[in-house]
């Protein structure tokens, strides 16, 4: 499985980005739609952590440093992934990376429960 993400980019505080993650090498009996899938982000000098998943039926989590202010969604048909940020602010600067998370740990956004990482696309909010 291989993960790409785009989008990234620098933008303002309070301004707003869409980042993608195009997903393919899934197979017959391995599809994305029965993937749980989601986006972590990495701030220079810190550890890594969940960001957004969204399930196989369409059921989402967020870490409350983003609730109200980012959407994950998702695409079955085209394999892909989406984050729209709205209401940046300096503290969401980091290295975003989409992830395909372990069938059941959906909910927990923990890095162990990822197993296929994209490369990352950079996110920077500055003024």
């Amino acid at each position: 499985v291989q993960l790409v993400e785009s989008g990234g980019g620098s933008v303002q505080p309070a301004g707003s980005l869409r980042l993608s993650c195009a997903a393919s090498g899934y197979t017959y009996s391995y599809t994305y739609s029965s993937n749980c899938m989601g986006w972590f982000r990495q701030a220079q000098g810190k550890e890594r952590e969940g960001v957004a998943t969204i399930d196989t039926d369409g059921s989402t989590h967020y870490a409350d440093s983003v609730k109200g202010r980012f959407a994950i969604s998702r695409d079955n048909a085209k394999n892909t992934l989406d984050l729209q940020m709205s209401s940046l602010k300096p503290e969401d600067t980091a290295m975003y990376y989409c992830a395909a998370v372990v069938a059941g740990y959906c909910s927990y956004l923990e890095n162990y429960a990822v197993h296929y990482w994209g490369q990352g696309t950079q996110v920077t909010v500055s003024s």
